[in-house]
């Protein structure tokens, strides 16, 4: 029977109960546990009494946050009683933490544990004991998602669970109201995360888990007050940031002193420096996204002092400046004592005072997200466009605009200065060690990085909206201009290269991109003719579908859209040039014909969309207070133009650098043929004229 479905036998599961016990951490037991019956239970360490007095001390500074703020107090108005008011935050924190515990240790399963290798592709005992930990506060997590959807629905209608008709009203809030409706995708994807994880037993399933795990948060960014204020774009994009930040930082750290007892000692500086690492970075994300938060929410630094929604943001800042310094005594001071005496104990004290700290944060966290900021989130009813856009009107479209307008999408500017800083770093590491990378390499990328900067946060971004010619703009900017230097910077070949490879069996950065690189997925998806469909394809189920109006009207067709079209473009250009190591790569004359259809059909469209006589989206145009049908068909005839002649462009160089690899590859095989005749006496050429001699006389003995 293959280890890779087998259950830990009973002296595997007696070692680990050991291993429960005091170690050198200095942890002491609550007390002995009375014999039952020839055994005894395991005693519970004192940093497990603390991390579970952790959730009570984060419901108390919820609701006194809450009642601060006074929005505990009964409403004279459709009040839904003290069950629904004090049972939502609870229930809120409850679903926060559980969605961090299982987060945190999804996470560490799938890139920070060590592995195994007696079965290829199967998790190790502590990774499946993580995950089998994962499932189960995932089953927490989806009760508590039930119970946040139960009781917003009573907050909503003013009732309580005892009033006639309620449970009706929740299955209307969940179906019929978009914010039930996103709560109850998160919940969704929350059973999906259970399912998974549950029994999962190889890397790949847990990684799976992983993924929908985070994929829950988005909803719950998106049902939050923010996703109705002005500047909702950057309001949702960055509570999205904080969320995730939060919970992987967190959750990690829960997990893993939960599991320190099982991780083996020598491995464990390594296994706390990789989780140091993921810290850092949710650190510096949470603290970005907060600052962006804050900005949007406060009129001004007075606002921090003066308002008791500021008294309870100092109280996160403290909270979140303590954990930064004490993330960096972790580096730097304990990370090194790991591996000798009182190095655990070091650890664990610093670690549980740190989980604290971050149930102050998360209780803080719920009360801020239950109570009213001195800004107004209120969209801004008396001018339409600009409670449609978020932001102000940008006032007239010309060149100069385009070029100099600035409305920053913060999520996009991180991502891009990001994939630079991280690019660099890289190029820095391989010149330090004495290798060499192409320059032209370096300057594509950072030039695709400037390209997604602005076509987020430029011109194109802050008109997007506001014409359908300007959205095409933006359109074939993500899809075309952005993503053709990303792929000649030959990201995939840099990460190999530079990121260093994992001894233990566990899969980091370099082993996912390989997973990834060389899956059966990436095997079918980089066929010409699958990813060329995908990047034409998308045009015509964008624009001829719901998808185009969504996308306007909705930020998370917005954003689905960017994504799309980035990778789309992304991984189209990669198969079609080739830059970067992937699967088997199809001759140069299939890329050749793929790349003719591609720019045949982005005529074809073009062409369609300037002859179309039908608005495309057009609620959305009523919606922005457009009256002159005529002018809108004429500048959605100009967006058809742009399709068309934007979409050239790059794919006639992108044929010019595929001929050219062509040539240069033509060269490089008849070299090396030169060379090996010129090693073998031309062996090859000699055999093949023997072959013809003897097939000529074999013609010569049949003709007698």
């Amino acid at each position: 029977m293959s280890t890779a479905h087998r259950t830990p036998d009973r002296s595997t599961e007696q070692a680990s109960a050991r291993a429960d016990e005091p170690r050198d951490d200095g942890a002491t037991s609550t007390g002995d546990t009375p014999p039952v019956e020839g055994f005894r239970l395991p005693a519970m360490r004192a940093t497990e009494v603390v991390l579970l007095w952790c959730l009570p001390v984060a419901v108390l500074v919820a609701i006194a946050g809450l009642a601060l703020t006074g929005e505990l107090a009964p409403r004279q108005l459709m009040d839904p009683g003290a069950v629904v008011r004090y049972g939502l935050p609870v229930a809120r924190v409850v679903h926060d933490a559980a969605a961090a515990l299982t987060i945190g240790l999804l996470l560490l399963a799938t890139v920070v544990l060590p592995g195994q290798r007696e079965v290829r592709g199967a998790v190790s005992y502590t990774q499946w004991t993580a995950t089998r930990w994962a499932a189960r506060a995932a089953a927490v997590w989806l009760a508590a998602a039930v119970a946040v959807i139960v009781f917003t629905a009573g907050n909503s209608t003013g009732m309580s669970p005892g009033d006639p008709g309620f449970w009706g009203q929740v299955r209307y809030y969940a179906t019929g109201i978009e914010l039930g409706q996103y709560l109850s995708v998160s919940a969704l994807l929350v059973a999906a995360t259970l399912a998974v994880a549950t029994g999962a037993r190889t890397v790949g399933r847990v990684a799976t888990a992983f993924v929908l795990s985070l994929a829950a948060l988005l909803p719950v960014a998106l049902s939050g007050h923010a996703a109705g204020a002005a500047e909702h774009l950057n309001a949702v994009n960055s509570l999205l940031i904080h969320l995730v930040a939060v919970t992987l930082w967190a959750g990690g750290l829960v997990g893993l002193v939960l599991l320190r007892p099982r991780i083996d000692k020598a491995a464990l500086p390594q296994v706390v420096a990789r989780y140091s690492t993921i810290a850092a970075w949710c650190f510096g994300a949470a603290l970005f996204s907060g600052v962006i938060n804050a900005s949007l929410r406060l009129e001004s630094p007075a606002d921090l002092v003066t308002t008791t929604y500021g008294w309870i943001l100092c109280v996160k800042i403290v909270a979140i400046s303590l954990l930064g310094v004490a993330g960096w005594l972790q580096r730097r001071r304990i990370i090194p004592r790991l591996s000798g005496p009182g190095g655990g104990r070091a650890f664990a004290r610093l670690a549980v005072s740190e989980v604290l700290v971050m149930a102050i944060t998360f209780g803080a966290s719920v009360a801020l997200s239950r109570s009213a900021p001195p800004v107004p989130q209120d969209p801004v009813t008396y001018d339409v466009r600009y409670s449609l856009l978020g932001f102000p009107d940008p006032g007239p479209v010309s060149v100069r605009a385009m070029l100099l307008t600035f409305q920053p999408d913060w999520l996009f500017l991180g991502i891009a200065a990001s994939l630079a800083g991280l690019y660099v770093a890289g190029v820095v590491r391989l010149v330090r060690r004495g290798d060499r990378w192409p320059v032209g390499r370096t300057v594509m990328w950072l030039l695709g990085c400037v390209l997604l900067a602005w076509a987020t946060s430029g011109g194109p971004g802050a008109f997007g909206s506001l014409h359908f010619s300007t959205h095409m703009i933006q359109h074939m900017s993500l899809m075309m201009f952005v993503p053709l230097p990303l792929a000649l910077g030959a990201p995939v070949s840099l990460a190999l290269r530079a990121l260093p490879a994992r001894r233990d069996a566990s899969r980091g950065p370099r082993e996912w991109i390989l997973v990834a690189v060389h899956s059966r997925y990436s095997r079918f998806l980089t066929r010409p003719a699958v990813a060329g469909g995908i990047f034409a394809g998308s045009l015509v189920v964008f624009y001829f579908t719901g998808w185009f109006q969504y996308a306007l009207f909705e930020h998370p067709g917005h954003l689905l859209m960017q994504v799309h079209f980035l990778l789309s473009g992304y991984l189209f250009f990669w198969v079609i040039l080739g830059v970067d190591p992937g699967p088997a790569r199809a001759a140069y004359p299939i890329r050749l014909l793929v790349l003719l259809v591609t720019m045949a059909f982005h005529a074809f469209f073009g062409v369609a969309v300037m002859a179309d006589q039908q608005l495309l989206a057009e609620d959305w145009w009523t919606a922005m207070q457009y009256t002159d049908r005529q002018e809108l068909l004429d500048d959605q005839a100009v967006g058809g133009s742009i399709a068309w002649g934007a979409g050239e462009l790059p794919v006639l160089l992108v044929a010019i650098i595929v001929a050219v690899q062509w040539t240069k590859d033509d060269e490089r095989v008849a070299r090396r043929r030169d060379r090996q005749a010129d090693r073998d006496g031309d062996a090859e050429l000699v055999a093949y004229n023997a072959r013809l001699a003897e097939m000529a006389r074999e013609d010569d003995r049949q003709g007698r």
